[in-house]
């Protein structure tokens, strides 16, 4: 029988652990300059429709028409799809060191994050992070984002987990203070080696 305070599953963000952000700040900067679209217009626009495409209660496509294709543009809107998702990148060693963690363990993976349906079904396949996940709890799917409390308990449901056997990991620190208040071992992701060290001090040495 496994022993109640005993670690058994491994949450992760996705966007800022695993993998670069899908679609932030930089992103948008970036495209403004690689379609000459004006930046404060872009992301007034995006500010006000982006948490609605997250939520997955409107599609990538409908986003674009709302936050670029309001008006006539000299590309398509696959175009720019295809530029928002060639912005995500691995982040460096992370990926492989919960795979060896979740080996050595026998943890179960559930990626926890705020991203659209489009985004998130292109990262899990570009970047095989279904290879590493047991469970997907994502905000377009639950129609919920972090940091509200019933995501992160929706999440545990999901995993069938109690958040005192859970490490929860993520690069913002108020998603995870509130997960240190569910119950969560909380971790705030800023480097390889500092993740690593607060893992061991878990008792998860990789």
């Amino acid at each position: 029988m496994t022993e109640p305070g005993a670690i058994r599953a491994l949450f992760l963000d996705v966007g800022g652990v695993l993998l670069t952000n899908a679609w932030d700040e930089e992103a948008l900067q970036r495209a403004a300059r690689e379609f000459d679209l004006d930046l404060d217009e872009l992301r007034a626009r995006h500010t006000l429709v982006h948490g609605t495409y997250e939520l997955g209660k409107i599609s990538l496509a409908d986003y674009l028409r709302h936050v670029v294709f309001h008006t006539p543009r000299t590309f398509s809107l696959e175009d720019f799809a295809a530029f928002m998702r060639a912005q995500s990148e691995i982040v460096p060693g992370m990926i492989e060191l919960f795979a060896g963690l979740k080996r050595q363990y026998g943890l179960k993976v559930v990626m926890v994050s705020n991203e659209g349906r489009e985004l998130m079904d292109h990262r899990k396949v570009q970047f095989r992070l279904d290879e590493l996940a047991d469970v997907f709890v994502v905000s377009c799917h639950l129609h919920l984002r972090k940091p509200d409390p019933d995501f992160y308990h929706a999440a545990l449901d999901i995993a069938q987990v109690q958040a005192s056997q859970a490490v929860y990991v993520d690069d913002r620190a108020l998603l995870v203070e509130v997960a240190r208040e569910i119950g969560f071992r909380g971790i705030q992701h800023t480097s390889l080696a500092s993740t690593r060290t607060a893992l061991a001090g878990l008792g998860l040495v990789a």
